[in-house]
């Protein structure tokens, strides 16, 4: 009776906080824009949301009496933030997504077929609260790492068709593709149509797959096996030379390609070999008691702290690499792997991200980039038809975060939204926090 009525005052706190949550005309008043079409701030002006599309900025309209305005008291309104590397599944995933101000999302591989097939298509109509939703269908060449596998080119192509009438935006390859196979596969996907993503293909080499059309390389670590030369027999965790970083970026700027980074994943990953005491505490942070009890367990049987490797220096010269790419405009978008690595929490992990690249370097213009505009940027050249976002202006969509502080400036302001717009939407703090608690509740029941 108690987990009931816990239940139910918590979904009203949900939909009593989310005020205006099926209006169709939001009025955000005395708000500071940051548009992040350019680095400007657009101070104490008027946005007006119709339908979950922008519809002007800086336009005072006689709009109907009744209409939800949002007076923002000058606080600042900047884009939803994009993650686009994680691997949730769930809608208290979604939620926790959510929660932190990320309303767009890409799943990048074994999305179970209901979350696919279903939730992401009532999440997408604003029928169930998250961020809107991509997903990318994940091939191999063998079974090693449990995904689908194809052989041949006929598979592969097949398999192209197949998960575009699935409703996937992108095909992502792995790292036993053959040569023959990822040919067909590239080539399928140009006539559907979908973009190809992912990782480094042994037998292809990631130069080749870039200029194949491979849109986006899925993690920078990627380049260490791909492209960067092999490390000494000696000594196998080597760096590459800083001098080759360089080469890399011409790479990826020939082929106007995307770069995922993904500097918290790795570092999170490299803190964790051979450290069961490591795994504990990320288990024991107070992120972790919005996990799912699988990934609770999944967490504590990693592989990862079984045996003991020495990345550090990796790490390290990622964070420069990351910096190099970001001065030479190279397009890198924000991700990680939450929740499947131990240590990431969805939406938490993409904060860390951003807190990782303003470590490395970035400026707070860069780094928010790579969680705004810049993804926007990739689905508008990848998935024909995609609706505009990661930039406030007329016709996009109105993903949007309010926060206390000039992110430019103070970019930890992020971690605490005064409110999140999402599928024309508007949830004040209060249903965040709501959004949290029932989460934390549900999962903390036997």
């Amino acid at each position: 009776m108690r987990a009931a009525l816990r239940a139910f005052l918590t979904l009203w706190l949900l939909f009593a906080g989310a005020a205006f949550a099926r209006a169709e005309t939001i009025v955000f008043t005395d708000v500071n824009v940051v548009p992040m079409d350019r680095e400007r701030v657009i101070a104490r002006t008027t946005v007006i949301v119709t339908d979950g599309q922008i519809t002007s900025i800086g336009i005072k309209a006689k709009l109907p009496a009744g209409t939800p305005v949002v007076d923002g008291k000058r606080a600042w309104l900047v884009p939803g933030l994009a993650d686009m590397h994680n691997h949730v599944t769930s809608r208290d995933d979604l939620s926790l997504l959510l929660a932190n101000g990320v309303t767009t999302m890409l799943n990048m591989g074994e999305a179970t077929n209901a979350f696919n097939g279903r939730t992401r298509i009532a999440v997408n109509r604003g029928e169930v609260p998250g961020p809107y939703v991509f997903t990318a269908f994940v091939v191999d060449g063998d079974p090693q790492y449990g995904h689908f596998v194809v052989r041949t080119p006929d598979e592969a192509r097949a398999i192209v068709r197949l998960a575009k009438a699935n409703g996937y935006s992108f095909m992502k390859v792995y790292t036993n593709l053959s040569a023959e196979a990822f040919a067909a596969l590239a080539d399928e996907a140009k006539r559907q149509g979908i973009g190809v993503v992912g990782h480094n293909v042994k037998a292809v080499g990631l130069a080749k797959q870039l200029a194949a059309g491979q849109a986006m390389v899925a993690h920078v670590e990627e380049f260490f096996y791909g492209f960067f030369p092999e490390p000494p027999a000696d000594d196998q965790n080597a760096p590459p030379a800083d001098a080759r970083i360089a080469e890399a970026i011409a790479l990826v700027k020939a082929h106007d390609a995307f770069v995922t980074s993904d500097l918290f994943n790795y570092r999170t990953i490299a803190a964790q070999f051979g450290k069961p005491e490591v795994v504990k505490a990320y288990l024991a942070a107070p992120e972790a008691r919005y996990l799912s009890p699988a990934d609770r367990l999944a967490w504590a049987g990693s592989g990862y702290q079984k045996k003991a490797v020495d990345l550090s220096r990796r790490v390290a010269f990622e964070a420069r690499f990351v910096k190099a790419m970001a001065d030479a405009d190279v397009q890198l978008i924000a991700g990680g792997d939450a929740p499947t690595i131990p240590g990431q929490v969805p939406g938490f992990a993409l904060h860390e991200e951003i807190d990782a690249m303003l470590s490395a370097g970035l400026t707070p213009w860069q780094a928010l980039s790579a969680a705004t505009r810049t993804p926007g940027a990739f689905i508008a050249k990848t998935v024909p038809g995609a609706a505009k976002f990661g930039v406030i202006a007329p016709g996009y969509r109105a993903d949007l975060l309010l926060v206390a502080e000039n992110p430019l400036e103070k970019p930890a302001t992020l971690r605490a939204p005064l409110g999140v717009m999402a599928h024309g939407r508007w949830y004040d703090r209060a249903a965040l926090d709501a959004m949290l608690a029932e989460v934390s509740a549900r999962r903390a029941a036997p």
